[in-house]
Protein backbone atom coordinates (compact mmCIF):
# COMPACT_ATOMS: atom_id res chain seq x y z
CA UNK A 1 0.00 0.00 0.00
CA UNK A 2 1.52 3.05 -0.92
CA UNK A 3 2.26 6.02 2.05
CA UNK A 4 -0.01 9.38 1.91
CA UNK A 5 1.33 12.21 0.24
CA UNK A 6 3.16 14.58 3.05
CA UNK A 7 1.61 17.73 3.30
CA UNK A 8 2.75 21.28 4.27
CA UNK A 9 1.25 24.25 5.27
CA UNK A 10 2.93 27.75 4.31
CA UNK A 11 1.76 30.61 6.95
CA UNK A 12 2.42 33.77 7.39
CA UNK A 13 2.25 35.42 3.65
CA UNK A 14 -0.60 38.10 2.07
CA UNK A 15 -1.25 35.00 0.03
CA UNK A 16 -0.93 33.28 -3.63
CA UNK A 17 -1.12 34.03 -6.57
CA UNK A 18 1.71 36.59 -5.43
CA UNK A 19 1.20 39.77 -6.02
CA UNK A 20 2.21 42.30 -3.07
CA UNK A 21 6.28 40.88 -1.95
CA UNK A 22 9.14 38.36 -1.93
CA UNK A 23 7.74 36.22 0.29
CA UNK A 24 4.62 36.12 -1.58
CA UNK A 25 6.37 34.99 -5.01
CA UNK A 26 8.57 32.45 -2.90
CA UNK A 27 5.53 30.69 -1.17
CA UNK A 28 3.83 30.80 -4.97
CA UNK A 29 7.44 28.93 -6.08
CA UNK A 30 7.84 26.86 -3.53
CA UNK A 31 3.89 25.57 -3.44
CA UNK A 32 3.80 24.69 -7.46
CA UNK A 33 7.53 22.93 -6.64
CA UNK A 34 6.02 21.07 -4.27
CA UNK A 35 2.49 20.21 -5.82
CA UNK A 36 4.71 18.83 -8.91
CA UNK A 37 6.92 16.63 -6.48
CA UNK A 38 3.58 14.91 -5.04
CA UNK A 39 2.63 16.93 -2.11
CA UNK A 40 -0.46 18.14 -0.57
CA UNK A 41 -0.16 21.78 -0.57
CA UNK A 42 -2.08 24.32 0.90
CA UNK A 43 -1.17 28.03 1.45
CA UNK A 44 -3.49 30.47 3.63
CA UNK A 45 -4.54 33.92 2.17
CA UNK A 46 -5.73 37.25 3.68
CA UNK A 47 -8.62 38.36 2.42
CA UNK A 48 -9.74 41.57 3.72
CA UNK A 49 -13.79 41.76 3.38
CA UNK A 50 -13.61 45.60 3.87
CA UNK A 51 -16.03 45.58 6.61
CA UNK A 52 -18.77 43.52 5.18
CA UNK A 53 -20.35 40.77 7.50
CA UNK A 54 -18.18 37.78 7.33
CA UNK A 55 -20.54 34.43 7.25
CA UNK A 56 -17.68 32.39 7.03
CA UNK A 57 -14.44 32.68 8.42
CA UNK A 58 -12.09 30.55 5.93
CA UNK A 59 -13.16 29.26 2.77
CA UNK A 60 -11.77 26.87 0.05
CA UNK A 61 -10.59 26.78 -3.35
CA UNK A 62 -7.92 25.47 -5.77
CA UNK A 63 -5.55 27.21 -7.86
CA UNK A 64 -3.45 24.79 -10.38
CA UNK A 65 -3.34 21.83 -7.84
CA UNK A 66 -2.91 24.04 -4.54
CA UNK A 67 -5.63 24.49 -1.78
CA UNK A 68 -5.84 28.17 -0.81
CA UNK A 69 -7.34 28.60 2.80
CA UNK A 70 -9.02 31.99 2.19
CA UNK A 71 -9.19 33.85 5.65
CA UNK A 72 -11.85 36.70 5.53
CA UNK A 73 -10.80 39.62 8.07
CA UNK A 74 -13.04 42.59 8.52
CA UNK A 75 -10.30 44.67 9.64
CA UNK A 76 -7.58 46.39 7.63
CA UNK A 77 -4.25 47.34 8.44
CA UNK A 78 -1.70 45.44 10.82
CA UNK A 79 -4.64 44.29 12.66
CA UNK A 80 -6.31 42.65 10.00
CA UNK A 81 -2.25 41.27 9.93
CA UNK A 82 -2.71 39.84 13.28
CA UNK A 83 -6.46 38.50 12.79
CA UNK A 84 -5.16 36.54 10.02
CA UNK A 85 -2.51 34.88 11.59
CA UNK A 86 -4.11 33.99 14.56
CA UNK A 87 -6.93 32.50 12.54
CA UNK A 88 -4.39 30.37 10.10
CA UNK A 89 -2.39 29.50 13.37
CA UNK A 90 -5.74 28.17 15.11
CA UNK A 91 -6.80 26.45 11.81
CA UNK A 92 -3.76 24.99 11.20
CA UNK A 93 -3.89 23.27 14.38
CA UNK A 94 -6.25 21.02 13.39
CA UNK A 95 -4.47 19.72 9.66
CA UNK A 96 -2.04 17.43 9.77
CA UNK A 97 0.96 18.89 8.28
CA UNK A 98 4.14 20.67 8.41
CA UNK A 99 4.24 24.01 9.06
CA UNK A 100 6.02 26.66 6.90
CA UNK A 101 6.13 29.83 8.28
CA UNK A 102 7.25 33.17 6.61
CA UNK A 103 8.32 35.59 9.28
CA UNK A 104 8.20 36.18 12.62
CA UNK A 105 5.75 38.92 13.13
CA UNK A 106 3.14 37.08 14.66
CA UNK A 107 6.09 34.66 16.35
CA UNK A 108 3.60 35.10 19.49
CA UNK A 109 1.12 32.51 18.26
CA UNK A 110 3.37 29.70 17.07
CA UNK A 111 3.36 27.83 20.43
CA UNK A 112 -0.05 27.02 19.75
CA UNK A 113 1.38 25.21 16.45
CA UNK A 114 3.73 23.08 18.84
CA UNK A 115 1.26 22.26 21.84
CA UNK A 116 -0.83 20.92 18.92
CA UNK A 117 1.58 18.15 18.10
CA UNK A 118 2.54 20.07 14.46
CA UNK A 119 6.02 20.55 13.30
CA UNK A 120 7.01 23.97 12.68
CA UNK A 121 9.78 25.36 10.21
CA UNK A 122 10.01 29.18 10.14
CA UNK A 123 12.12 31.57 8.14
CA UNK A 124 13.08 34.41 9.80
CA UNK A 125 13.42 36.78 7.36
CA UNK A 126 15.49 40.08 8.26
CA UNK A 127 15.59 41.61 11.75
CA UNK A 128 12.57 43.38 11.83
CA UNK A 129 12.94 45.15 14.83
CA UNK A 130 15.89 47.23 14.28
CA UNK A 131 14.02 48.87 11.40
CA UNK A 132 14.61 52.98 12.57
CA UNK A 133 10.61 53.20 11.24
CA UNK A 134 9.29 52.06 14.03
CA UNK A 135 8.49 53.33 17.42
CA UNK A 136 9.62 51.47 20.59
CA UNK A 137 6.83 49.82 21.85
CA UNK A 138 6.80 48.03 17.70
CA UNK A 139 10.57 47.45 18.12
CA UNK A 140 9.95 45.64 21.27
CA UNK A 141 6.88 43.79 19.85
CA UNK A 142 9.15 42.61 17.14
CA UNK A 143 11.97 42.02 19.68
CA UNK A 144 10.06 39.44 21.73
CA UNK A 145 8.31 37.96 18.58
CA UNK A 146 11.45 37.09 17.23
CA UNK A 147 12.22 34.95 20.13
CA UNK A 148 9.52 33.23 20.79
CA UNK A 149 9.49 32.24 17.30
CA UNK A 150 13.23 31.13 17.32
CA UNK A 151 12.27 28.85 19.87
CA UNK A 152 9.06 28.08 19.35
CA UNK A 153 9.81 26.65 16.12
CA UNK A 154 11.62 22.95 15.40
CA UNK A 155 13.77 24.68 12.87
CA UNK A 156 14.42 28.31 11.63
CA UNK A 157 15.68 29.09 8.22
CA UNK A 158 17.72 32.19 7.28
CA UNK A 159 18.61 33.64 4.01
CA UNK A 160 21.84 35.06 4.81
CA UNK A 161 25.05 34.06 6.59
CA UNK A 162 24.62 37.62 8.35
CA UNK A 163 21.15 36.51 9.35
CA UNK A 164 22.45 33.06 10.79
CA UNK A 165 24.92 34.62 13.08
CA UNK A 166 22.39 36.66 14.88
CA UNK A 167 20.09 33.81 15.00
CA UNK A 168 22.65 31.98 16.78
CA UNK A 169 22.63 34.04 19.31
CA UNK A 170 19.06 32.96 19.92
CA UNK A 171 18.88 28.89 19.04
CA UNK A 172 22.11 26.66 18.60
CA UNK A 173 23.24 26.75 14.93
CA UNK A 174 22.29 22.88 14.51
CA UNK A 175 18.88 24.43 14.85
CA UNK A 176 19.33 27.00 11.97
CA UNK A 177 19.84 26.20 8.33
CA UNK A 178 20.99 28.92 5.93
CA UNK A 179 19.11 28.60 2.49
CA UNK A 180 18.88 32.03 0.36
CA UNK A 181 16.78 33.62 -1.91
CA UNK A 182 16.12 33.34 -6.06
CA UNK A 183 15.60 34.61 -8.62
CA UNK A 184 14.44 34.93 -12.38
CA UNK A 185 17.08 34.65 -14.99
CA UNK A 186 16.65 37.55 -17.51
CA UNK A 187 18.78 37.06 -20.53
CA UNK A 188 16.89 39.75 -22.74
CA UNK A 189 13.85 42.02 -22.86
CA UNK A 190 11.83 43.69 -25.22
CA UNK A 191 13.00 48.09 -25.22
CA UNK A 192 8.92 48.72 -25.44
CA UNK A 193 8.54 48.93 -21.83
CA UNK A 194 11.56 51.07 -21.09
CA UNK A 195 10.96 53.71 -24.10
CA UNK A 196 7.56 53.89 -22.65
CA UNK A 197 8.88 55.67 -19.81
CA UNK A 198 11.00 58.04 -21.77
CA UNK A 199 14.05 56.37 -21.03
CA UNK A 200 17.05 54.80 -23.25
CA UNK A 201 18.93 51.40 -22.57
CA UNK A 202 21.64 52.06 -20.43
CA UNK A 203 21.46 55.62 -20.20
CA UNK A 204 19.50 55.25 -16.74
CA UNK A 205 20.20 53.76 -12.98
CA UNK A 206 17.58 52.04 -10.97
CA UNK A 207 16.19 51.25 -7.72
CA UNK A 208 13.14 49.40 -6.69
CA UNK A 209 12.42 49.38 -3.30
CA UNK A 210 10.00 50.41 -0.51
CA UNK A 211 10.47 53.55 -0.04
CA UNK A 212 11.65 53.63 3.77
CA UNK A 213 14.35 55.73 5.85
CA UNK A 214 16.44 52.32 6.30
CA UNK A 215 16.99 51.99 2.63
CA UNK A 216 18.51 55.30 1.83
CA UNK A 217 16.16 56.31 -0.71
CA UNK A 218 16.72 59.99 0.36
CA UNK A 219 20.25 59.68 0.03
CA UNK A 220 19.54 58.18 -3.75
CA UNK A 221 18.12 61.07 -4.76
CA UNK A 222 19.94 63.66 -3.52
CA UNK A 223 23.40 62.08 -4.74
CA UNK A 224 21.86 61.78 -8.30
CA UNK A 225 19.99 64.65 -8.09
CA UNK A 226 23.23 66.81 -7.41
CA UNK A 227 24.09 67.90 -11.27
CA UNK A 228 22.74 67.45 -14.06
CA UNK A 229 23.54 64.38 -15.67
CA UNK A 230 23.33 62.67 -19.14
CA UNK A 231 21.57 59.91 -17.43
CA UNK A 232 17.89 59.19 -15.70
CA UNK A 233 17.46 58.12 -12.37
CA UNK A 234 14.16 55.48 -12.17
CA UNK A 235 12.64 55.24 -8.38
CA UNK A 236 10.06 52.59 -8.33
CA UNK A 237 7.85 52.60 -5.09
CA UNK A 238 4.82 53.36 -3.62
CA UNK A 239 4.79 57.37 -2.69
CA UNK A 240 2.16 58.59 -0.22
CA UNK A 241 1.19 62.38 0.17
CA UNK A 242 1.01 62.13 3.61
CA UNK A 243 4.24 60.86 4.38
CA UNK A 244 7.16 63.32 5.43
CA UNK A 245 9.88 61.14 4.30
CA UNK A 246 8.48 60.45 0.63
CA UNK A 247 7.46 64.11 0.40
CA UNK A 248 11.31 64.88 0.99
CA UNK A 249 12.20 62.58 -1.70
CA UNK A 250 10.14 64.53 -4.23
CA UNK A 251 11.24 67.85 -3.11
CA UNK A 252 14.93 66.45 -3.54
CA UNK A 253 15.01 65.52 -7.03
CA UNK A 254 15.75 66.93 -10.59
CA UNK A 255 13.70 66.55 -13.21
CA UNK A 256 16.15 64.00 -14.52
CA UNK A 257 14.14 61.60 -11.77
CA UNK A 258 11.61 59.74 -12.46
CA UNK A 259 9.01 57.98 -10.67
CA UNK A 260 6.91 55.39 -12.02
CA UNK A 261 5.46 54.44 -8.93
CA UNK A 262 4.83 50.80 -8.11
CA UNK A 263 4.69 48.37 -10.98
CA UNK A 264 3.75 44.74 -10.44
CA UNK A 265 3.82 43.53 -13.92
CA UNK A 266 6.94 41.04 -13.79
CA UNK A 267 8.42 41.65 -17.42
CA UNK A 268 7.91 45.02 -17.11
CA UNK A 269 10.16 45.05 -14.04
CA UNK A 270 12.54 42.71 -15.71
CA UNK A 271 12.90 44.59 -18.36
CA UNK A 272 13.36 48.02 -16.61
CA UNK A 273 16.22 45.95 -14.66
CA UNK A 274 17.50 44.51 -17.56
CA UNK A 275 18.36 47.70 -19.77
CA UNK A 276 19.46 49.63 -16.84
CA UNK A 277 22.98 50.99 -16.41
CA UNK A 278 22.91 49.86 -12.81
CA UNK A 279 20.75 48.90 -10.04
CA UNK A 280 21.02 50.90 -6.77
CA UNK A 281 20.02 49.22 -3.72
CA UNK A 282 20.25 51.23 -1.01
CA UNK A 283 19.11 48.25 1.89
CA UNK A 284 20.40 48.61 5.26
CA UNK A 285 18.45 46.28 7.73
CA UNK A 286 17.37 42.94 6.56
CA UNK A 287 19.38 39.44 5.16
CA UNK A 288 19.30 38.65 1.10
CA UNK A 289 17.04 41.33 -0.17
CA UNK A 290 14.76 39.65 -3.40
CA UNK A 291 14.75 42.80 -5.40
CA UNK A 292 18.95 42.75 -5.01
CA UNK A 293 19.29 39.03 -6.15
CA UNK A 294 16.76 39.73 -9.11
CA UNK A 295 19.36 42.10 -10.23
CA UNK A 296 21.81 39.73 -10.53
CA UNK A 297 19.92 37.40 -12.46
CA UNK A 298 19.22 40.78 -15.05
CA UNK A 299 22.98 41.09 -15.41
CA UNK A 300 22.85 44.72 -13.45
CA UNK A 301 25.89 46.34 -11.93
CA UNK A 302 25.00 47.01 -8.79
CA UNK A 303 25.77 50.01 -6.33
CA UNK A 304 24.82 49.11 -2.70
CA UNK A 305 24.80 50.19 0.51
CA UNK A 306 28.18 49.14 2.45
CA UNK A 307 26.81 46.59 4.88
CA UNK A 308 27.50 42.83 5.81
CA UNK A 309 24.09 41.40 3.55
CA UNK A 310 24.78 43.37 0.52
CA UNK A 311 28.38 42.61 0.51
CA UNK A 312 27.86 38.76 0.54
CA UNK A 313 24.73 39.10 -1.50
CA UNK A 314 26.84 41.15 -4.22
CA UNK A 315 29.95 40.28 -3.58
CA UNK A 316 32.18 41.05 -6.27
CA UNK A 317 29.34 42.59 -8.76
CA UNK A 318 28.69 45.23 -6.43
CA UNK A 319 30.03 48.81 -6.03
CA UNK A 320 29.69 49.95 -2.40
CA UNK A 321 28.95 53.68 -0.49
CA UNK A 322 29.26 54.59 3.18
CA UNK A 323 28.23 57.83 2.50
CA UNK A 324 26.23 60.30 0.12
CA UNK A 325 29.49 61.36 -1.22
CA UNK A 326 30.66 57.73 -1.92
CA UNK A 327 27.34 57.31 -3.68
CA UNK A 328 27.73 59.85 -6.14
CA UNK A 329 31.49 58.93 -6.74
CA UNK A 330 29.95 55.59 -7.91
CA UNK A 331 27.44 57.05 -9.86
CA UNK A 332 29.73 59.70 -11.81
CA UNK A 333 32.27 56.68 -12.02
CA UNK A 334 29.47 53.98 -13.76
CA UNK A 335 27.94 56.74 -16.40
CA UNK A 336 30.92 56.50 -18.30
CA UNK A 337 33.26 53.35 -17.40
CA UNK A 338 31.87 50.74 -19.67
CA UNK A 339 34.41 48.50 -18.98
CA UNK A 340 33.46 48.37 -15.37
CA UNK A 341 29.74 47.92 -15.87
CA UNK A 342 30.68 45.06 -18.12
CA UNK A 343 32.91 43.35 -15.96
CA UNK A 344 30.10 43.68 -13.28
CA UNK A 345 27.18 42.77 -15.11
CA UNK A 346 29.43 39.06 -15.65
CA UNK A 347 29.87 38.69 -11.84
CA UNK A 348 26.64 39.69 -11.20
CA UNK A 349 25.17 36.58 -13.52
CA UNK A 350 27.98 33.99 -12.19
CA UNK A 351 27.01 35.50 -8.32
CA UNK A 352 23.39 34.42 -9.05
CA UNK A 353 23.96 31.15 -10.72
CA UNK A 354 26.03 30.11 -7.61
CA UNK A 355 24.20 31.10 -4.67
CA UNK A 356 20.70 31.87 -6.27
CA UNK A 357 19.10 29.12 -8.27
CA UNK A 358 15.39 28.47 -7.32
CA UNK A 359 15.83 24.75 -8.41
CA UNK A 360 18.86 24.29 -5.78
CA UNK A 361 16.93 26.65 -3.06
CA UNK A 362 13.62 25.19 -3.44
CA UNK A 363 14.83 21.39 -2.94
CA UNK A 364 16.71 22.72 0.24
CA UNK A 365 13.15 23.56 1.76
CA UNK A 366 12.07 20.20 0.77
CA UNK A 367 14.75 18.33 2.46
CA UNK A 368 13.96 20.60 5.41
CA UNK A 369 10.41 19.54 5.73
CA UNK A 370 11.43 15.88 5.27
CA UNK A 371 13.39 16.20 8.10
CA UNK A 372 10.77 17.63 10.41
CA UNK A 373 8.68 14.69 9.34
CA UNK A 374 11.04 12.35 9.86
CA UNK A 375 11.25 10.95 6.72
CA UNK A 376 15.14 11.66 5.70
CA UNK A 377 17.88 9.46 6.73
CA UNK A 378 19.86 12.62 8.18
CA UNK A 379 17.00 13.87 10.11
CA UNK A 380 18.12 16.40 12.30
CA UNK A 381 21.05 17.59 10.57
CA UNK A 382 20.98 21.21 9.48
CA UNK A 383 21.61 21.96 6.27
CA UNK A 384 23.42 24.76 4.22
CA UNK A 385 23.43 25.81 0.77
CA UNK A 386 27.03 25.94 -0.64
CA UNK A 387 27.59 29.48 1.16
CA UNK A 388 31.36 30.83 -0.30
CA UNK A 389 33.31 32.90 2.41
Amino acid sequence: MAEPAPSILILGTRGIPASHGGFETFAERLALYLHGRGWNVGVYCQNETNGQPIKQRITQDVWNGISLLQVNVARSGPVASLEFDLISVTDAMKRDAVCLVLGYNSGVFLPLLRMAGRKVLTNMDGIEWKRPKWSFPIKAWFWVNEWIAAWSSHHLISDNPAITDHLATRRSRSAISTIPYGGREVLSAPETAVREFGLQPQRYFISIARIEPDNNILTIVEAFSRKPRDMKLVVLGTFVDDNPYHQSILRAASTDVIFPGAIYDADVVAALRFHARAYVHGHTVGGTNPSLVEALWAGNAVIAHDNKYNRWTAQNAGFYFRTIDDLEGLLERLTVDDAAVAEASIAARLRAATDFDWNIILKAYEDEAMRLMGSAADAGQNLTVSLPS
